[in-house]
């Protein structure tokens, strides 16, 4: 009978918390690049170098959906200042349009948690979604398609947003050329 496997790693931390550049990859080497740690057969010789990790501002909006979630906010927001603009092409339904003012608001709400909680963000896209399809009905058709056009951008971004990704070509070419050309 084969064991059972245990629970999956958490992996929550990992996905919000940034790596120290001077520290190896966990991909069992030990860090003196002898070649004889556990999990994998992977030499010190045949591990890429691993890339620089971005501090500051780049390094924090890197480990999270922020593109995603800064359209969510834009739109939501924008969708709110179109309930209180001054014109007489305004759509009310229900109790004095509430819900065109609940629904945009949810929409900043999952923005900024996907900005600021990227562990759920699979769930707060996928509520950001609906909130910004929601709005095609309850507040100007979704802030006159321009709210309801970032906002359904912006939730997509987040939803297709992996954590630990590796870094692309393009930056590696970019990084590489800017090292060989002496400065």
């Amino acid at each position: 009978m084969a064991a059972e496997p245990g629970p999956a790693p958490d992996r929550a931390a990992d996905t919000t918390a940034a790596r120290p550049a001077d520290t190896p990859a966990t991909t069992g080497v030990p860090a003196d690049g002898t070649g004889t740690g556990t999990g994998t057969a992977e030499t010190a010789a045949e591990t890429p170098a691993a890339a620089p990790v971005p501090r500051g501002f780049a390094g924090w909006r890197g480990r999270r959906p922020f593109w995603g979630g800064l359209l969510v906010v834009l739109a939501g927001a924008e969708i709110l200042f179109t309930e209180k603009a001054p014109m007489r092409m305004v759509i009310r339904i229900g109790m004095l349009g509430l819900a065109g003012y609940i629904v945009p608001t949810l929409m900043v709400l999952c923005g900024l948690l996907l900005i600021f909680h990227p562990v759920q963000r699979v769930f707060y896209s996928v509520l950001a979604a609906l909130a910004t399809l929601g709005t095609w009905v309850t507040s100007n058709l979704g802030g006159f398609f321009i709210g309801l056009l970032l906002g359904l951008i912006g939730s997509s971004l987040a939803f297709g947003w992996l954590p630990d990704q590796p870094r692309r070509r393009r930056v590696l070419r970019r990084e590489a050329k800017r090292e060989a050309t002496p400065a």
